[in-house]
């Protein structure tokens, strides 16, 4: 497949000095450009996942008419966060 061109954007001059001091060494101010892109879509992507799975589950649950308190989910958060701390003051 053909590479595209992502569009020319206009910034600030401060910007684009503070991206160009932020470059590691052989790093080109494109390849930072299209690595910021490309995270940026990857977490969108992810973000937007997220967002579907939460509506489809809140639809199963409206559905089925089954639901969990809150009260009943932190507290399975809090005992697993108790047991998550004793594993790690034994273990350092």
């Amino acid at each position: 497949m053909k590479s595209a061109a992502i569009p020319a954007v206009r910034v600030p001059p401060e910007l684009r000095h503070a991206a160009e001091e932020l470059l590691q060494t052989g790093e080109t101010l494109s390849g930072f450009v299209e690595d910021s892109v490309r995270r940026n879509v990857e977490f969108r992507q992810a973000q937007k996942a997220f967002i579907e799975r939460g509506l489809a589950s809140a639809e199963t649950t409206k559905t089925s008419g089954k639901y969990v308190s809150s009260a009943t989910v932190l507290g399975k958060l809090t005992r697993r966060l108790e047991k998550a701390r004793k594993r790690r003051t034994v273990t350092a």
